[in-house]
């Protein structure tokens, strides 16, 4: 019913204004008595069998939504009902911030893609944490970054104040040196200022009387050396795994009009090149540390050929977008039947 009958009317209108549009109506239609219920029923598959424990966090099944959708966490209760497994929030700043200016994301419909260049838009890590305190059993991720004018050389100040204000309220961190959409802010993934910024985040987080899971999220259009230098960042700094992919600037292969908007590609373009990232470095590293796998999961075999290249955990975004939420039970029912 999604794909026949909704996402043609919802792909009629501005995408920004339809995604604001979809959380009112799925929050006030969760406020009437019996629907949250209604949802749980329809989507979500409870199976012991699906249950995984990675980096030390039992997951009730393993499909999460990735960073991007719930920017706020002013939703995450809600999308639960949906049967997701876990919610990644985010990406959260220090202070809130406008974004960059509308119109700021693109439908590729051809290409079962969007290109966002949204910039980081959010109300700031203390109203996500006020949001948060009501939570009540939701797996949650905090996606933490830097404030759009915060020069790179006090980039580490922004990620601990958002480690700081999170870290009662969140399951596992992770973050954000990946988006192309704040100015500067992957020139934080080469290798020296990326060790430095994990390592204050891993000593910080060692001080605290219970250590919180830090994973590093990176984009898909790192090269074969530059995911080299990511594995020895990572057993050296001893952070709990990498999240791949996040968006993507290649445009290669595109044919939709829209490919000409600067920002992030994601969708069915990226599924390919997300999943290589996650076959190298399962294979460099000798599976030596977890990987969360997200990018281009628009079917259930786009999620299992995922998990066979080396993710334990994988996330849908626009999948979610273009597939509705049936994506999320169709991928449990298939790693059930992997079983």
């Amino acid at each position: 019913m999604y794909k026949l009958l909704i996402r043609p009317i919802l792909f009629c209108f501005d995408p920004e204004k339809v995604h604001y549009f979809t959380f009112s109506l799925i929050r006030n239609l969760s406020k009437i008595p019996g629907i949250p219920s209604l949802f749980r029923a329809i989507y979500d598959v409870n199976d012991k069998r699906l249950e995984t424990e990675v980096f030390g966090l039992k997951f009730k099944n393993p499909v999460g939504l990735a960073a991007g959708m719930d920017k706020d966490a002013s939703l995450y209760k809600e999308l639960s009902n949906f049967g997701f497994g876990f919610i990644e929030i985010g990406t959260i700043t220090p202070k809130g911030q406008e974004g960059n200016p509308k119109k700021r994301i693109f439908r590729l419909k051809e290409d079962s893609a969007l290109i966002n260049r949204m910039g980081f838009n959010n109300g700031g890590v203390q109203e996500a944490v006020e949001r948060l305190k009501t939570n009540k059993g939701v797996l949650i991720g905090g996606n933490i970054g830097k404030n759009k004018l915060t020069p790179n050389e006090n980039a580490v100040d922004d990620y601990l104040i958002c480690f700081d204000a999170l870290y009662d309220y969140v399951n596992y961190f992770v973050v954000n040196v990946s988006s192309p959409n704040t100015p500067n802010l992957r020139e934080l993934q080469e290798k020296e200022p990326l060790k430095q910024l994990l390592q204050a985040l891993q000593n910080k987080n060692l001080a605290k009387p219970k250590q919180k899971p830090i994973l590093l999220k990176i984009a898909p259009d790192l090269t074969d050396s530059q995911l080299l230098d990511i594995i020895d960042i990572v057993k050296e700094t001893k952070i709990a795994g990498v999240i791949a992919t996040n968006t993507t600037l290649s445009r290669e292969g595109l044919h939709s009009e829209n490919k000409i908007e600067t920002g992030g590609m994601s969708g069915k373009p990226l599924k390919n090149r997300s999943t290589e990232v996650i076959r190298f470095l399962s294979e460099k590293s000798n599976k030596a540390f977890p990987i969360i796998g997200v990018g281009g999961i628009h079917s259930a075999e786009d999620a299992i050929e995922k998990l066979e290249a080396g993710a334990s955990l994988i996330q849908i975004y626009t999948g979610f977008i273009y597939e509705g939420p049936g994506l999320i039970k169709e991928i449990n029912k298939a790693i059930l039947k992997k079983l």
